[in-house]
């Protein structure tokens, strides 16, 4: 595997873009995958993933099915990005214990959480197949599958459970009994809008783009147009704006209340990915706003980076600051400086990763902290949990700048 010494962009102040720079974001990826390598490998089946920030294991039986996709989107993409059969291994380590622990063949479902390799939810969750998908698409494009049979399977899937025609979206979640939730939302729509791309790209199959521009045409502008041209995150069973869902819960981790920052720009940069494949202005225009109106309002002027939540007036509704809120930033951050060549999102890049450099980078045990205090202080000493974190936001931001950079080894499937 590729072991190379972090270097540091602060070093000197005058390179504005020292941030913005392959060999950066190649060292620095690298520095987060040696903080799970080799440790994430649970010899017994899949992947250790609750972790403290020296890298001791803590509930270390459990596991979730987000977390044991995303570690394998992780190495499957560090695979073909560093040209390396050791993180390749570790990814089909990954996708083994998916298929053959997590899938749970009597039900014909999925484990939403396994407890020493024992079903434990079998909540099926629209969430869960998402990553699935996204697992199973970087398997192919990573060549650990060579057919596209896995993701046409788990599109059906969720074609059969989920998809509400009617709407143009997917439903949220079916109990382990069969009922479907009355709860609709963005969240699980989001993440499917992003398997599909990633799907369509490791595939070629035309009905993944089309899916995943039906999801970003009624999320991005259909439903963000009843909410002033900003995502909300819940609605009614007929997709209509719930204002009262989770609002005494902001702090909650699937389903906070309010307007999430995070969210605006995670669609930012999925309408610029769509971009990629079929450019349409209303993709550009939309994302820019997405990134604008987010960043205006979320960016703290005192202690830096983004806060995690305001409500519809634009207050602060929750103001931690969690990993993936600045990644997903910086990467839209960089896609958007490369379609508009406007300088303000260059230096948007630059203030999200200095503050990250500063603050949420573990440079002492590698790896990002999850999540810090409005002044940036800890809550405690759990840098990764099952569900929560497992570094997919932050590796998945320096592979796509990458992209952005001329990288063209996630661009199409491996031969």
């Amino acid at each position: 595997m590729q072991q190379l010494k972090q270097t540091n962009p602060q070093s000197d102040a005058s390179n504005k873009t020292a941030f913005y720079s392959r060999d950066f974001l190649l060292e620095h990826a690298t520095s987060i995958l040696a903080f799970y390598n080799p440790r994430v490998i649970d010899q017994t089946g899949g992947y250790y993933q609750n972790f403290f920030d020296n890298g001791e294991y803590f509930d270390d039986k459990f596991r979730q099915l987000v977390s044991s996709t995303r570690i394998i989107v992780n190495y499957a993409l560090a695979g073909l990005v560093y040209q390396d059969n050791d993180y390749l291994k570790m990814a089909k380590h990954g996708l083994d214990y998916v298929e053959q622990v997590h899938w749970q063949q009597e039900q014909q479902s999925y484990a939403w959480t396994l407890n020493n390799h024992q079903a434990e939810d079998m909540t099926q969750q629209a969430y869960g197949y998402a990553f699935v998908l996204l697992a199973y698409a970087a398997a192919k494009k990573s060549g650990i599958i060579c057919t596209n049979d896995e993701l046409l399977n788990v599109y059906e899937l969720l074609e059969q459970r989920f998809w509400q025609p009617e709407f143009g979206l997917y439903a949220d979640e079916i109990s382990a009994d069969g009922v479907l939730s009355d709860y609709r939302g963005q969240n699980a729509n989001m993440h499917l809008c992003e398997a599909m791309i990633a799907a369509y790209e490791a595939t070629s199959e035309p009905q993944f783009l089309k899916r995943a521009k039906t999801i970003a045409e009624n999320i991005a502008l259909r439903q963000a147009d009843l909410t002033d041209g900003l995502v909300w995150e819940h609605y009614t069973t007929n997709f209509l704006p719930d204002w009262e869902y989770n609002k005494n819960d902001p702090k909650n981790l699937y389903r906070p209340w309010g307007f999430q920052p995070g969210h605006q720009t995670e669609w930012c940069k999925l309408l610029l990915m769509l971009n990629r494949h079929d450019p349409q202005p209303w993709l550009v225009e939309r994302a820019k706003s997405l990134f604008d109106r987010a960043y205006t309002t979320a960016w703290d002027h005192e202690h830096g980076g983004l806060i995690y939540g305001f409500d519809p007036q634009g207050n602060c509704c929750d103001d931690d600051k969690y990993f993936w809120v600045q990644a997903e930033s910086f990467a839209a951050a960089a896609m958007l400086y490369q379609v508009t060549d406007e300088s303000q999102y260059l230096e948007h890049y630059n203030a999200l990763w200095q503050y990250s450099w500063q603050h949420m980078v573990d440079h002492k045990h590698g790896a990002w902290f999850r999540v810090l205090k409005n002044d940036n202080s800890k809550y405690n000493d759990q840098k990764s949990a099952a569900g929560a974190k497992c570094d997919y936001h932050t590796l998945g931001a320096c592979f796509e700048v990458l992209r952005v950079l001329g990288d063209t080894y996630l661009d199409t499937p491996s031969k």
